[in-house]
């Protein structure tokens, strides 16, 4: 089938750069993408796909704008950005060349944040390392070798405590009192 010309779409969101090429539906952009249909659109849900376009029968219509896009909703999400930040991020991008240093800054922050996620979880493999090759050396010889010197506490980063899955579970009890302690800090 081929999708209408574009005098016949019609989109609720202001229109983004225009784009060369053929749009299409999507089940293409799923495909193309790698994301299932109902992520693609839990993610235009979201507010996080801009500028999508519908067809005379209400289908939506991407481009090769979308593809990219989507690729880097799903890297700022997998790297921690919340839902919020990156809705806040996109509705910038819709704003058009004004927004452009507010979009650099938002992003450069991000990037401090996944450098410091980053080393966190690279002392963390280093002691994983450390442990395989303890037991390496332990299974190697039939003795078990000296233990693995600890990290002094200044070095090591600080970790959230694990939340309770249910709201209310385990009040008043002494694990509970310091969980909620750590979540504090």
């Amino acid at each position: 089938m081929r999708p209408p010309c574009s005098r016949h779409l019609r989109s609720s969101q202001p229109p983004m750069p225009a784009e060369r090429g053929t749009p299409f539906h999507i089940g293409e952009l799923a495909s193309r993408t790698g994301r299932t249909v109902h992520a693609i659109r839990w993610y235009e849900t979201q507010g996080l796909v801009p500028g999508v376009a519908r067809d005379d029968g209400g289908r939506r219509l991407y481009g090769e704008m979308h593809v990219g896009w989507l690729d880097l909703m799903e890297r700022l999400r997998r790297t921690g950005m919340s839902i919020a930040e990156m809705r806040e991020y996109t509705a910038l991008a819709m704003q058009g060349k004004a927004t452009l240093r507010e979009r650099r800054d938002m992003l450069a922050a991000h990037r401090e944040r996944v450098n410091a996620t980053i080393a966190q979880w690279k002392r963390a493999l280093s002691l994983v390392d450390r442990k395989i090759d303890f037991y390496d050396a332990w299974m190697a010889s039939g003795h078990r070798p000296p233990l693995i010197a600890a990290e002094a506490p200044a070095e090591l980063p600080a970790l959230d405590a694990p939340k309770a899955r249910k709201r209310g579970r385990d009040r008043g009890s002494a694990s509970a009192a310091a969980s909620k302690a750590l979540t504090r800090r």
